[in-house]
């Protein structure tokens, strides 16, 4: 038996369903989904907040610890105040009130990272299948004695520029910490642990295989004039494509009041690695500018050793760049990892050294603690002998450099010829290096660790190990 519906019953449904979905349509306070419960906020800054409400509307914003700020909305209904933050603490409340009124519940004051890349960064405590991350477990169990918080970015791929993203912020604790990633776990729990438990905020921004282009906005890839940008997004690995990654992911974060960026990629751009050398100073500059901070630090990771030798050794390339990136972009600092590839697995387990290699950087530069060893040795110049014999100098050696018991491999030398022989390296009472070979009667040129997966030997006498580099610049 059919069942029969009056009018008037379809009436009252379809009134009460257009009132539902003009309350959901026409909710008037709205904030971006990193304003929420659980969020740490930059510690004694003057931080930025932001979000949407009626036109021309007054919105009062208050914080727990006896700041607030009162502001009014354009004729879009878009507000954006900066808010005065106490030194580390919480919990804390920040009100929002408007149109409705928005409590958001236990807020931290501390330090906020970005920490962005591509599968390294993205790859989280647990690992991925079959690829572990070792001392994952001990940091996993625990989590919740931590003040660390969480904020995991999703993937998101588009055409134009967003002005949110989707995730939200969480408690560090096993069931969460698992799954974030690990370098910036092992980053934020250095820096946790070394500044007095100052509560961390870690935002995780990142996407496996995505090129560097892919986190630039279209006026920065523009002025790359052999680097065509898409009309439609692909469909098979977005990652790659220009812009569209930034579209997602940045730029809804641009302008969130931060601490730094830390940052684990480059393997994508095997490819083009020396224009790598361009492309990533230019990205820096770019999220730089947008932050509008000035020189924001920026601590990244020079890619591990990885994969088979091959005649033009690509992956020195992307190092050298990165090296190149150091040493001419303000307030940056890079991880080296020559001592803890695989020459298999492009995701090496031992993320903890990365994290800790990172967060020294930070701890020095950024924090001020200038008893911290923050860098291995990086070459400075070199010096020919009279006897065929040429020493190399280097930079952040002053406690002595080690190979620590394993033989001194990975060093070459060339004469003009530039043919490159296996070299006899030894390390010197003064810090220097000299390198020499039977085969190679007037060297010209010294490289070290120019391979694609070499194997690290140089360090310094903190257990820091030397960038791979090379004196010559011959095609």
């Amino acid at each position: 038996m059919k069942r029969i519906i009056s009018i008037e019953s379809k009436r009252t449904f379809y009134t009460i369903l257009f009132i539902l979905c003009t309350t959901v349509s026409f909710s008037q306070l709205q904030l971006p989904s990193f304003f929420g419960d659980n969020m740490v906020l930059q510690q004694k800054s003057m931080t930025s907040v932001w979000g949407k409400d009626a036109p021309n509307n007054k919105v009062i914003i208050s914080g727990s610890w006896n700041k607030s700020v009162v502001t009014n909305t354009d004729r879009e209904g878009k507000w954006h105040v900066k808010l005065a933050t106490p030194e580390a603490g919480g919990p804390y409340t920040l009100t929002i009130e408007g149109s409705e009124k928005i409590v958001l519940k236990n807020v931290l004051i501390g330090e906020v990272w970005i920490c962005s890349g591509q599968s390294n960064m993205e790859m989280p405590l647990k690992g991925f299948k079959n690829q572990p991350v070792h001392g994952s477990e001990e940091v996993i169990a625990n989590a919740s004695k931590n003040k660390i918080r969480l904020f995991n970015v999703d993937r998101k791929a588009s055409l134009v520029p967003l002005n949110d993203v989707s995730g939200k912020w969480t408690v560090a604790q096993p069931q969460t910490a698992k799954d974030f990633s690990a370098v910036a776990h092992f980053f934020g729990k250095t820096l946790h642990d070394s500044l007095n438990n100052v509560p961390i905020g870690l935002i995780s921004v990142a996407w496996g295989a995505s090129k560097v282009e892919a986190w630039m906005d279209e006026k920065t890839i523009t002025k790359f004039k052999n680097i065509e940008i898409e009309k439609e997004i692909p469909k098979e690995k977005p990652q790659r494509a220009p812009v569209f990654v930034y579209n997602g992911m940045i730029h809804p974060l641009k302008g969130f009041t931060i601490k730094g960026f830390i940052w684990y990629q480059g393997e994508g751009n095997r490819e083009n690695a020396k224009e790598y050398a361009d492309l990533f100073p230019a990205m820096i500059r770019q999220w730089r500018n947008q932050w509008g901070h000035g020189d924001l630090p920026f601590y990244f990771v020079q890619i591990a050793p990885f994969g088979k030798e091959s005649r033009i050794p690509v992956g020195a390339l992307v190092r050298e760049s990165q090296l190149k990136t150091l040493q001419n972009v303000r307030n940056t600092g890079m991880a080296v990892t020559m001592d803890i590839g695989d020459c298999e697995f492009i995701h090496p387990p031992n993320k903890r050294q990365v994290g800790e290699r990172l967060a020294y950087w930070a701890l020095s530069k950024t924090y001020d603690m200038k008893d911290i060893i923050f860098s291995g040795p990086l070459y400075k110049k070199m010096i020919k002998t009279e006897n065929g014999k040429i020493v190399l100098y280097f930079d952040y050696v002053d406690d002595g450099l080690s190979n620590f018991g394993h033989p001194l491999t990975g060093f070459e030398v060339a004469g003009r010829d530039r043919v490159f022989y296996p070299a006899i390296a030894e390390i010197n009472e003064d810090n220097t290096v000299t390198v020499f070979s039977e085969l190679v009667k007037q060297p010209e040129a010294v490289r070290y660790g120019f391979k694609n997966c070499p194997t690290g030997t140089l360090f310094n006498s903190q257990g820091l190990p030397a960038s791979p580099f090379r004196t010559d610049n011959w095609e």
